[in-house]
């Protein structure tokens, strides 16, 4: 069950959806339930992605281990978890050294530093000041 808060034309509606089967939904509009026709049926959930047993082996008995392919010199400073921006540290162009402080973002009534993970060049700042980002979202690029 999901609610929702809709202002239209100055009028304030609490909508609570219920359950959504294929293309019918059932809601409430502040208390009066309805139900609703979905132009389109809602996407089924993904498949769950299955895993070998085991890793293939090479010819001394020792499990193979797959590498990721080499990355550009381009990285992007991930958000550890949602939160808000509360300040921004760099600017375009500026040199950062590893571990050095480039923002600090607000996750449950907490403030948490965001370093550089490597010395480099700020080649792009994805984000503002009072943005609210989500976990993994790319904050600042690092050349």
């Amino acid at each position: 069950m999901k609610q929702y808060k809709y202002k239209i034309n100055g009028n304030l509606y609490n909508v609570t959806v219920n359950d959504i089967e294929e293309n019918i939904a059932r809601v409430e509009v502040n208390g009066t339930p309805y139900t609703v026709e979905i132009d389109k049926p809602v996407k089924a959930a993904p498949k769950p992605v299955t895993r070998p047993a085991s890793a293939p082996k090479t010819s001394t008995g020792a499990p193979v281990v797959a590498r990721p392919a080499a990355t550009s010199s381009k990285s992007g400073i991930k958000s550890p978890l949602p939160g808000v921006i509360l300040d921004i540290k760099v600017k375009e162009g500026d040199t950062v050294k590893k571990g050095q402080l480039i923002a600090i973002l607000e996750a449950m009534k907490m403030e948490n530093n965001i370093n550089a993970d490597k010395d480099g060049v700020v080649s792009a700042v994805k984000v503002n000041k009072g943005d609210s980002v989500l976990e993994g979202t790319d904050l600042i690029i690092i050349e």
